[in-house]
């Protein structure tokens, strides 16, 4: 059923017990024309993406726990694509242009909100880093700014300019129509349209195993609920990709570390952008519920954990309260974790591995949620025609062989 003004009238007539359930709940069938692992919001687009533009709709998605209740529902809901290479640009470029219109894609309110993302500088470095993003995006058609000091604090009200401080802010890149959405409803949308296009969403079923022919190629995957056969495999587990992927004897150039994120009690609106600062490792935005978001710098350590140094949060803290004075005494509501996959120059992976019918995206680090929709859609060509799309054609697993980094380790300094 399609949400509507028809419909919303119909229903509150019935008391609003006439609507059908968000996505269905199927048992798992013995053999899909393809699976995908992970049912967050890469996952689910790439299901959807797959049925709605190439007619695969025999998709099975599989999620260990509950869906979007990995890194989608742990991230801090973040939209940009002010990065500083080409093919960067491109694909969070193509991103940014389908986030504009997802709501009325997926008929469903993602609560995408073009606030403005503000980065702040401190010092002679990062103005020239962020002048040269700001050249390189002009040069690829992405909004980007200079602003200065005076500016910026008129942009964002609360930004601390004092001089006699740790760090003084000497300036900020801005994005304007960078911003954020609700991460749930992103994972919401995406399920209910892919169920609508017959895919099946199995929660509560962890891949045990990734099975392969005589040839090497994959064939289906062992789980907590059964064998499950396919002739194609997508994995986008996000921070336990590579342990998925060493299932089917595949070593993936990834690191793992726990990311850790807070909110405050709710606040009248006083926050109306995004500000963020590479230097002191924080950012903030306000949710639409009224929380102060507060994302930290992850943790120095790997690991599989979804739970973080209390020293990170401090520092986190500290480093807010000197750039934001006026929300020091603020109370904090709730923290939380979640798990990021770094690559060695900090861009993702997407596309074929050496195993035939085995194709993965991952490595997005803390940059993940800002991609979704257009990771999903090029993911889903790539799995749906067993090649690369051209704007992911550099981001291949095998770039690491050959040199071809795209290092974008300054844009991906700061979880974000």
């Amino acid at each position: 059923m399609r949400f509507s003004l028809v419909n919303l009238l119909r229903q509150s007539l019935r008391s609003h017990m006439g609507w059908p359930e968000q996505w269905r709940s199927p048992e798992p069938k013995p053999r899909y024309d393809a699976i995908i692992v992970g049912a967050g919001g890469h996952g689910l687009a790439t299901a959807f993406y797959m049925a709605k533009e190439h007619g695969v709709r025999n998709i099975a998605v599989l999620e260990k726990g509950w869906l979007g209740g990995g890194n989608t529902g742990r991230n801090t809901t973040i939209i940009r694509s002010n990065y500083l290479w080409e093919p960067s640009e491109a694909l969070y470029g193509h991103a940014h242009k389908l986030w504009h219109g997802l709501s009325q894609e997926l008929n469903y309110n993602v609560m995408f909100s073009p606030r403005g993302v503000l980065l702040v500088a401190h010092n002679h470095h990062d103005e020239q880093t962020f002048r040269r993003h700001i050249h390189a995006n002009r040069l690829a058609g992405t909004e980007s700014e200079w602003l200065t000091t005076e500016q910026a604090k008129a942009f964002c009200p609360l930004l601390n300019v004092d001089r006699n401080v740790r760090y003084p802010v000497s300036g900020a890149l801005l994005q304007r129509k960078g911003g954020t959405a609700r991460h749930d409803a992103v994972a919401w949308g995406y399920a209910r349209a892919a169920s609508m296009l017959g895919v099946d969403i199995i929660e509560n079923c962890a891949v045990t195993g990734v099975n392969r022919d005589a040839s090497g190629a994959v064939s289906g995957v062992e789980t907590t609920r059964g064998p499950i056969a396919a002739p194609r495999i997508g994995v986008a587990a996000a921070g336990n990709t590579s342990v998925v992927m060493d299932m089917a004897g595949v070593r993936m150039p990834l690191e793992s570390y726990p990311l850790q994120a807070l909110v405050s009690e709710p606040l009248k609106p006083v926050m109306p952008c995004v500000a963020m600062s590479h230097t002191i490792h924080a950012y903030m935005s306000q949710s639409d519920k009224g929380e102060l978001v507060i994302g930290s710098n992850a943790d120095a350590y790997t690991s599989y954990s979804q739970n973080g140094g209390l020293h990170i949060i401090r520092e986190t803290l500290e480093a807010i309260c000197e750039l934001f004075p006026i929300v020091s005494r603020v109370r904090v509501l709730r923290t939380w974790g979640g798990i990021i996959d770094v690559t060695p120059d900090r861009s993702p992976i997407i596309g074929r591995t050496p195993v035939p019918g085995l194709f993965v995206n991952c490595g997005w680090g803390s940059g993940g949620f800002k991609a979704t929709p257009g990771s999903g859609h090029l993911f889903a060509h790539t799995m749906a025609k067993g090649e690369p799309h051209p704007i992911v054609a550099p981001f291949s697993l095998d770039r690491f062989r050959e040199g071809r980094m795209v290092n974008e380790s300054a844009s991906a300094a700061v979880a974000h």
